[in-house]
């Protein structure tokens, strides 16, 4: 059991709501014209929110439209005021506070009533003591726990910053293999005279938690053996939350389920072997799934995905997405394999796509098989591929005819990672995502280039940063390469261009590169983009609309020393919708002094 901080703030703090609970009814009569009064309060501006919205004087003066209040029993809150300052400036800290009411004269209209406060020094943590109830210290857990207590000596005391300090620290203590942890005792010792506070805390720590065997409900489809497989722990280690939030992930990306949940039995008889039970609600072998939506890439679109999670009866996962957009027409299936041990899954997938972006239109193709390693925050796949690309350039100048160029074709060994912290997957606010992809192989260049040897490079890094004030902060860095001879053909669909929604906003789709001989913009063998974002949410009820200003820049070159970024601009929408994030942007593309509109969103059904 936790023993409250020993000075008189939570009793003032239950007498004042008592008193409102139990005075309240007496406070309305009926007939009677409520006095009017005009309440000002003088007080620091870090206080002056906290007692404006709960002093019954400032609270009775907001609800005057709805409340009728007699003298007599405002001249009895009048009279209470100062005990109640009082009390909720302790809350913050402040044990000397000097509170003065000057109120004006019966007759006045309204009648004046000022509140002066002035509250004194913030009391400072003095002295910090932390003992374990058992006499022994909690291993490489608690010296964390006490390496990152968030009041330490110093400090400001708030009796927030007191009970948030506390329930941090039993949440790493707990974290770390000790879930039956809890305070025995937790003291925060007032001197008022020397505006400091003494804290002393007891700790019952309970025992060192062990992993013991996984127990499965609701399994009946699937096999429990590639359950098992996604297990990041051994049975005998020291338990671990991140581990049991890594393997509830792990079971939740496998798609086989509708709920997963895994809990860790925290009963002390079984601590060094304690049972870690998975419940599970299973999906069906089959699902289709329709959607339609709108995209600066692809325009409208529509599109079709059936997936079967044991095709032919084969511990193999099949999926098939068929996407239909006025410049972009795709298919791509995938065989994926059931965990394996360590969590592996093999892989074969194979797509068709004919793309239109700025003059130029792409037909590709490419064949992958590999392998593929997904946790809670890292995704990792590594794959050998082959891929052919034809490209048709439009020929502005002549009429604007489609010139068709050889197909080009290219073998290569990848490996790509993907890793994100993120509070929210729809609309981060705190936290980083990175993804790198690397790649060599051969290529074939046609009639019209030479084949030989590239390399391929792609990173992409975002970070998302509270700034305070309901603003939050959010920048991107992207940066490619293709490392190859000037004279081998490397297929389109390796090489970059800049523009659009996710790179350079004010600019159309991939339209930002190179021009060529036709007047189009080509692909290159560099690129470079950036942005960075300025957002904030709207006030109740709207909160789930966020309003945003950003600024990008970028190009796409065939040599470091030609790029010469363009900027883009603008403002933006973002809303958390029931069907996913909906993105509108507006921005102003200062190369081509025009104004474009981008759109992201979609509906699944």
């Amino acid at each position: 059991m936790n023993t409250p901080a020993i000075f008189h703030t939570p009793m003032a703090a239950l007498i004042v709501c008592a008193a409102w609970l139990f005075t309240g009814s007496s406070l309305y009569a009926q007939g009677t014209p409520p006095p009017a009064y005009q309440l000002s309060i003088e007080a620091p501006r870090s206080l002056a929110p906290l007692l404006q919205s709960h002093l019954d004087l400032s609270r009775f003066q907001a609800q005057a439209k709805d409340t009728v209040i007699t003298n007599e029993e405002l001249t009895r809150l009048i009279g209470a005021t100062p005990s109640q300052v009082r009390a909720l400036v302790e809350t913050e800290g402040f044990f000397n506070a000097q509170v003065a009411v000057e109120v004006g004269p019966m007759g006045e209209e309204p009648r004046k009533i000022q509140v002066r406060v002035e509250p004194g020094t913030q009391a400072r943590v003095r002295a910090l003591r932390v003992e374990v109830e058992e006499g022994k210290e909690a291993g490489p857990a608690w010296q964390h726990m006490l390496s990152e207590w968030a009041l330490p000596v110093g400090a400001p005391f708030t009796q927030s910053s007191w009970a948030d300090a506390k329930n941090k620290a039993l949440a790493k203590l707990r974290a770390g293999g000790y879930p039956a942890a809890t305070w025995a005792t937790s003291t925060a010792w007032v001197d008022g005279p020397s505006n400091s506070v003494d804290l002393e805390l007891v700790l019952q720590r309970g025992p060192l938690y062990s992993f013991g065997a996984v127990q499965v409900e609701g399994l009946s489809r699937y096999p429990l053996e590639s359950i098992l497989a996604l297990q990041p722990f051994a049975v005998g280690d020291p338990v671990q939350e991140s581990k049991i939030l890594d393997y509830q992930e792990r079971l939740r990306k496998l798609g086989w389920f509708e709920t997963v949940a895994v809990e860790l039995d925290t009963q002390i008889d079984t601590a060094g072997a304690a049972p870690v039970k998975v419940r599970v609600r299973e999906r069906g072998f089959q699902q289709a799934t329709a959607g339609a939506g709108w995209s600066d890439k692809t325009g409208p679109r529509v599109s079709l995905e059936h997936v079967h999670r044991q095709v032919w009866g084969l511990p193999w996962l099949s999926k098939n997405k068929l996407e239909w957009g006025r410049e972009q027409q795709s298919w791509q299936g995938e065989l994926l394999s059931y965990p394996l041990p360590k969590g592996y899954r093999n892989l074969v997938a194979g797509s068709y796509q004919t793309e239109v972006a700025a003059g130029t239109s792409v037909l590709s193709a490419w064949l992958r098989a590999g392998r593929t390693l997904d946790t809670e925050n890292l995704e990792r796949l590594v794959f050998i591929e082959a891929l052919s690309a034809k490209t048709q350039i439009q020929d502005v100048g002549n009429g604007a005819p489609w010139v068709a160029e050889p197909t080009h074709w290219a073998a290569s060994g990848n490996v790509h990672w993907l890793r994100q912290d993120l509070d929210n997957a729809l609309l981060p606010t705190r936290g980083h995502s990175a993804s790198v992809q690397l790649g060599a192989g051969y290529a074939w260049g046609g009639l019209t280039s030479l084949s030989g040897p590239f390399g391929r490079a792609l990173g992409r890094l975002t970070a998302y940063q509270p700034l305070g004030a309901q603003w939050y902060g959010s920048a991107r860095l992207e940066a490619g390469q293709v490392l190859a001879a000037s004279a081998v053909g490397v297929p389109d669909t390796l090489l970059f261009r800049a523009g659009g929604d996710e790179s350079v906003r004010g600019y159309g789709y991939r339209s930002v590169g190179p021009l060529g001989p036709q007047g189009v913009v080509r692909s290159a063998r560099v690129l470079l983009t950036g942005s960075v974002e300025l957002a904030r949410p709207l006030p109740q009820p709207w909160s789930s609309l966020w309003l945003a200003s950003f600024i990008d820049a970028g190009q796409a070159a065939n040599h470091w020393s030609d790029l010469q970024p363009v900027w883009g601009y603008g403002v933006g929408l973002r809303w958390r919708s029931p069907v996913g994030p909906v993105r509108i942007d507006v921005a102003y593309g200062e190369a081509i002094r025009k104004t474009r509109l981008h759109v992201s969103l979609g509906v699944n059904f």
